[in-house]
């Protein structure tokens, strides 16, 4: 576990160590996850899947929790932000 995963977050390539959740690498790009129903920012608040605060779009699944999910080389993430 000692290489570089490179993936795209919202259009935005992004760069983050092997074994890195997407929710590490989501933070790298901006600390906004999704947008609540009335419009305000969301972001991770447990770091374990309990709150799902960091649902994102992987792949074109949506409600993937970031905090949960792995990097994987060539991965596509969508914030809903």
């Amino acid at each position: 576990m000692n290489g570089m995963v490179h993936l795209r977050i919202d259009d935005v390539a992004v760069e983050v160590a092997e074994g890195a959740s997407v929710a590490a690498a989501i933070a790298r790009v901006t600390p906004r996850f999704r947008l609540s129903r009335s419009g305000r920012p969301r972001g991770p608040l447990c770091g374990m899947g309990v709150c799902f605060e960091c649902r994102v779009t992987i792949g074109g699944e949506a409600h993937a929790l970031a905090c949960m999910t792995p990097v994987r080389e060539g991965m596509q993430v969508r914030t809903g932000g």
